[in-house]
Parts: structure tokens; C-alpha cells; sequence
């Protein structure tokens, strides 16, 4: 099977101190990517850790496919325990981050310790500089990528930062790159915060390399750059009224479920303030979406779809301006989207404010920097609802994707069994075979095999690493050639990772209870059972010790 070469480097920002080690047998066995930072996390970071911690660790980690010229393969892993969910939790970004990130020659770069002093780390394949930077205190995401500039030659494309969203341990945090492109979910970025590493740089010459067959990557590319597909012109914005219209787009903090201002905050209206094409590294898709209002002069990248939903129609917002606004404003203070936008949501619902886009503004900078009722949001929409007088919309502790599970049972039943709670991109079951697919939405019936798959099948892309619109082009038999294995292998690998993540949660208390949705629908504990059953977990969702253990690396 292919997988990343290269090693782990290893940085204790308490001591000061690095180290190599080889990982081969690791990546061999769990691909690269989220697989082997899960495979490596579970076993190195303590069960009873604190996200907030020395004891946590964060691991950035490449795929194989970072190793090839083949577009959709501009992205790379992130992973660490979650201070948002409690959990094992792996996150993602596109951009250019990650070639820069292989030229080190390491697979895995893991974080550890907690640092006196602000610092950044630049990683070189000649070994690691730690720079105390004292004076990025509280620096917005710019405002640091500017200094890497400056002081080292270093564009955006070679940096991971945070912003003082990060410093202040907000518990959605994002860690940012290439200005606008996230490493989102989950609040990694906090964690980053917690250990005082204000950003990292990656620089080399010394990729490893990685046989990968040359048709298979040439006929993608050229499909990604010859594909009349809407999502090259809107991103994922494309489908934003299609949801509303014919499903359900959460409205009013999910009190409602379609916006009746959709068409003003759609993908025809960010199609029309979008300036140019953009793309991550090598990638003929070219999906990006840098915009700009003229009047106001306000430029970002996107919105995407579920920024919309969580600024726009889940805010009462239908000003596509405030809601660049508050997009621009996140990824300059380094906070996650979806969170963010709920949980101010969240907060406009308690106090009949929907639509107010000064307050909506206000609350996201309060947020960041812990201000007033920004502390009791920085919590999270589980951790300050009860105060908010409001329902808590979050799974694991993870605030809700769009996609409304009152409607697409199959994606319901995604969110409850994800290791990383209320996420579509854990398994995007509603694309697959719900939004007018094979399967009727509004059943569970067949859903649990179908989401078993499809949660492996994720785990792989995760590890690989592919972004997600590079599943219409990539086909089963591409993976198979890619990877140098058989498709039921890959799914297997998938199947051992998403195990390997539930298990580190189980030894952390998690269990059926935790696999909960904020709402009912019918026949959810029999899906549920049947899920455990097939994967060969307990009734009450934990896996065995034994079924861990046979997962040794096996090289």
C-alpha cells in the first residue's frame, strides 16, 4: 500500500528540544494524514488528558497524494484533543500549506509541552529555530503573516498561524494558513494557544518521494480542469437555494427551516461580488471564491455554504455584506465558522436581536479577545446555553453543519455516531444518497451500512489526503491504483481509524450517551443498534480493548 514517507519530528516547546523518529511501520499501516496522526495520538497522548494541557499534543501530518502534481490534493491533516468536544478530533486545510509542509521531509510534525513564552517554530529540513515573539501578543492572523514576511522572506503559503482567538483559548479556534483557508473544526487553535505557539513555518528541499501511477493522476487533472461544474463558479455556495428550497436551510437559530432572504445571500449573489478564480496547491479545479464588495470595499475569500447558513440564515442575516464581514473577521481572528456563527446565533435567539448585523459584528470581535459576554461564548454553544436560556444545538460538544437532520435521517444519524460530533464532513451521507440520491431522505432504513462505508471512506480521503470535490473524480478503482491497494483494503484502514479514534473517546468516558441529536426521529435507537452491531462494537458504543489491540502496527 502507498502511504507518506518521511519521519516524525517531534518539538517539546517546554524544553526546547527536538526529535526524529522513524514512523514507517505507522504509515504503512494507517496511510498518513488523519490515519496515522490518529494511530500516533491514541497512543502517545494520555486518556485523561487536558486539551488545555502538556500533556496534549498536536500532530500536523501529510498523505501520499501531497507527493504528487494531481489536482484536489492540495490539503493536509491536523489532530489533537479537542477543547470544543473533549475528543480525538482531526481537522483539515487546503491552500499551499502542505507541499511546503513535505519539503521538510518529515510525514508528522507533533507539538508537545507548553512553552513560557510566546514563541514560533520554523521547521526546515535542517531542523527547527524557535523565535520568541513576544510582541505577536494578541496579533490578529495578518498581522502575523506579515512579521513571517518581513523578518524571514516567508510568504502566507509557508505559515501556520493563529490569531488571539487562539492566545485566549476560545474553544472553537481555528489554526489559519495561506490567510484564509482553516484548519477549522474543533478548536485546535486553542490548543495551539495553550502551549503559547503563535505560528509555525515550513520550508525545505528535501520531499520524499512516493510512486504513484502517472495516467491515473494525469486523467484527473485534466477532468478537473475541463468539468462544467457549478462548484468551480460558486464553491459550495452552489446549492445553497436547492437546500432551501426542496430540504431545509436551519433559520433563526434552527428555529425555523428556510430563509425566505436566500436568494440575497446564495451562490448567484456570491458568484457575483467573486473578483477571480483561486485554487489550492497544484489543483485545475480552481474552486475558490476570493470576493469583494465595491461599495464597501470589504475583500475576502468566500463565504462558503456553511458560513452562510451559520452568519446568514441562521443569524436572520440576509446581508451577504455582513456576512463577508463576519467571515473576514473570523479568519482574521482566527475562529472557526460554524461555531462562531452559532453560537452568536445562539446568543441573538435569547435576546430577539436576529438580523442585527452591528451586534452580530460586535459579539465575533467580543468573542475573540473573551469580552463581556464573549467569555460565556467562547465556551462553546454546549458549555453556555443553559445561560443563554436557549436549546442546545451542538452534538459532542460541536456546534451543527447546516444539513438539517430533521429532514435527512441518514445525516441525523451521521452526526450522533461521529467521533468528532455535528459535522458533515465526517460522513456526507445527505450527498451521497440523500439530497435526491438512492436512498429516501426521510428513513433510516439501510442507513447504517451505507454511513459505515461512508465513514471509512472518509477516514481515507482524510489520510490520503484528497478534499472532498475530488470524490466525483476519483474513482474507487483511481483509489485503488493511487494507494496501491485493493478498495475493500482502504475501507478496512478507514474502518481501523474511525475505531481507533471512538476507542481513545471511550477511554475518556464517552459512550451511547454521548451519541445524541437535539432532536427525535423515528426508529434512531434501532439504526443506532444496528450500526454498533455492525461494527462490532457494544450495545452502549464503546469497542472492545481486544478489537484495539489487534490493530498493532503491522508494517
Amino acid at each position: 500500500m502507498n502511504s507518506a514517507n518521511g519521519s516524525m519530528l517531534s518539538i517539546d516547546v517546554s524544553a526546547k528540544t527536538t526529535r526524529e523518529e522513524g514512523i514507517d511501520d505507522e504509515l504503512a499501516s494507517f496511510i498518513g494524514g488523519r490515519g496515522v496522526a490518529t494511530r500516533l495520538a491514541h497512543e502517545r497522548i494520555p486518556f485523561d488528558a487536558d486539551p488545555f494541557g502538556s500533556e496534549n499534543a498536536v500532530y500536523f501530518s501529510t498523505g501520499p497524494l501531497q507527493m504528487s502534481q494531481m489536482s484536489f490534493t492540495g490539503r493536509m491533516n491536523m489532530t489533537g484533543l479537542s477543547p470544543l468536544t473533549d475528543g480525538l478530533l482531526s481537522t483539515n486545510a487546503g491552500g499551499y500549506l502542505s507541499r511546503n509542509f513535505v519539503d521538510t521531509g518529515h510525514a508528522v510534525v507533533e507539538i508537545t509541552g507548553e512553552s513560557d513564552d510566546l514563541v514560533g517554530l520554523h521547521v526546515t529540513d535542517d531542523g527547527v529555530t524557535v523565535e520568541a515573539v513576544p510582541h505577536l501578543r494578541e496579533a490578529t492572523v495578518p498581522d502575523v503573516m506579515s512579521h513571517v514576511t518581513a523578518e524571514h522572506g516567508l510568504e502566507s503559503e509557508h505559515v501556520a498561524a493563529i490569531g488571539p482567538a487562539g492566545e485566549n483559548r476560545v474553544r472553537f479556534a481555528s489554526v489559519m494558513t495561506y490567510d484564509h483557508r482553516a484548519f477549522g473544526r474543533g478548536g485546535l487553535g486553542a490548543v495551539l494557544g495553550s502551549k503559547n505557539v503563535k505560528f509555525l513555518t515550513f520550508q525545505g528541499e528535501s520531499p520524499p518521494q512516493v510512486s504513484l501511477p502517472d495516467d491515473v493522476q494525469s486523467t484527473i487533472h485534466r477532468e478537473a480542469a475541463t468539468a462544467d461544474d457549478m462548484m468551480k463558479r460558486q464553491g459550495t455556495t452552489a446549492g445553497t437555494e436547492f437546500i432551501n428550497d426542496d430540504f431545509s436551510l436551519p433559520t433563526r437559530y434552527f428555529s425555523e427551516q428556510s430563509f425566505e432572504d436566500v436568494e440575497d445571500i446564495g451562490g448567484d449573489a456570491v458568484e457575483a461580488k467573486k473578483t477571480n478564480k483561486a485554487a489550492c496547491s497544484v489543483c485545475a479545479f480552481a474552486c475558490k471564491l476570493p470576493t469583494k464588495d465595491e461599495e464597501t470595499g470589504l475583500e475576502t475569500e468566500g463565504p462558503e455554504f456553511e458560513t452562510i447558513f451559520s452568519f446568514g440564515s441562521n443569524a436572520g442575516v440576509g446581508d451577504l455584506v455582513s456576512i463577508m464581514r463576519s467571515n473576514e473577521r473570523c479568519d482574521t481572528l482566527g475562529m472557526d465558522t460554524i461555531s462562531a456563527g452559532n453560537v452568536v446565533s445562539a446568543y441573538l435567539a435569547a435576546n430577539d436581536e436576529f438580523g442585527n448585523t452591528d451586534l452580530v459584528d460586535e459579539l465575533v470581535r467580543k468573542i475573540a479577545y473573551r469580552e463581556g459576554i464573549g467569555d460565556t461564548l467562547a465556551e462553546g454553544v454546549d458549555r453556555c446555553h443553559e445561560a443563554l436560556g436557549v436549546e442546545n444545538w451542538s452534538i459532542k460538544g460541536l456546534e451543527l453543519a447546516a444539513h438539517d437532520g430533521r429532514v435527512l435521517y441518514g445525516q441525523a444519524l451521521s452526526y450522533a455516531t461521529a467521533n468528532r460530533g455535528g459535522d458533515h464532513m465526517y460522513s456526507a451521507t445527505m450527498l451521497s444518497n440523500e439530497y435526491g440520491g438512492d436512498l429516501d431522505a426521510e428513513t433510516l432504513d439501510g442507513k447504517p451500512e451505507f454511513l459505515i462505508t461512508d465513514e471509512n471512506r472518509a477516514a481515507v480521503r482524510d489520510s490520503a489526503v484528497l478534499c472532498d470535490f475530488g470524490g466525483g473524480y476519483v474513482s474507487e478503482d483511481a483509489h485503488g491504483q493511487l494507494l496501491d491497494a485493493s478498495y475493500d483494503e482502504l475501507l478496512a484502514v478507514g474502518g481501523r481509524i474511525v475505531e481507533l479514534e471512538r476507542h481513545f473517546n471511550n477511554k475518556r468516558g464517552m459512550d451511547r450517551a454521548d451519541d445524541r441529536l437535539p432532536y427525535e426521529i423515528p426508529g434512531f435507537e434501532d439504526a443506532l443498534d444496528e450500526y454498533y452491531d455492525r461494527r462490532g462494537w457494544t450495545r452502549d458504543g464503546t469497542v472492545p480493548d481486544e478489537r484495539v489491540a489487534e490493530y498493532a502496527v503491522v508494517g
